[in-house]
């Protein structure tokens, strides 16, 4: 995160040990991609220690902050509708979280197309990485962002699902008031602890579909 290395790398650890939990609770091909969020969360950590420890191999920083961006920027955009759309039981929920994924896919390319531009910089001020990049004015950007990460999971179907998707907008909150410049680094460490939400809910009843719907397919059957 942006507050030292110790604590990036600490939360890495914390977040790889979490992900193998999580993946052996992935019991089907359709959970795996939500299952594999904190793993993925715990790799963008461990990028991110190493834009602290680099500060004096300028190549290795830029590097580092560029893979950082790409998590950041360009992966969780269509990952996370992706994700719970796979989840996400036959219904109208489900049509919908395929046009959420359409528009994550098309913000993912549109924010690439910015940051390949370059050049993609990291700047270490007290306790804070700050990435510096082109990109789309902020409020279009950052609103298309918000969109189809937070939204997405507020119209699951699944508890768990809607209350992460609550709590990554109050971390967002407390990011661009808090932490201003810093705040995509803030938001995806806030994001990255939450994710154990998710673990939460591959636990819960270890069913494929929220209860309503067992019932309904019990009944059917």
């Amino acid at each position: 995160m942006c507050f030292s290395a110790t604590a990036s790398f600490a939360a890495a650890a914390g977040l790889g040990a979490m992900g193998a939990v999580t993946l052996r609770e992935a019991k089907t091909k359709s959970r795996i991609p939500l299952a594999a969020m904190p793993l993925l969360f715990g790799i963008q950590q461990a990028v991110e220690g190493v834009v602290w420890i680099s500060a004096r191999v300028p190549w290795l920083q830029t590097t580092a902050a560029f893979v950082y961006v790409l998590f950041s920027h360009v992966l969780w955009p269509f990952c996370v509708p992706f994700a719970v759309g796979a989840i996400e039981p036959p219904g109208r929920r489900k049509t919908v979280l395929k046009g959420f994924l359409l528009c994550g896919v098309a913000l993912s390319l549109w924010l690439a197309a910015y940051i390949v531009r370059g050049p993609v910089m990291a700047s270490l001020t007290t306790g804070c990485v700050v990435y510096q990049m082109i990109l789309p004015p902020i409020p279009y950007g950052l609103a298309a962002y918000v969109f189809v990460t937070c939204f997405s999971c507020l119209i699951s179907s699944h508890k768990f699902i809607r209350v992460l998707g609550l709590a990554m907008l109050g971390a967002l909150a407390i990011a661009l008031w808090a932490y201003q410049q810093a705040f995509y680094s803030v938001w995806c460490f806030f994001a990255a602890i939450l994710s154990i939400i998710i673990y939460a809910h591959l636990r819960q009843g270890r069913g494929l579909w929220p209860l309503p719907v067992q019932k309904k397919l019990k009944a059917s059957g």
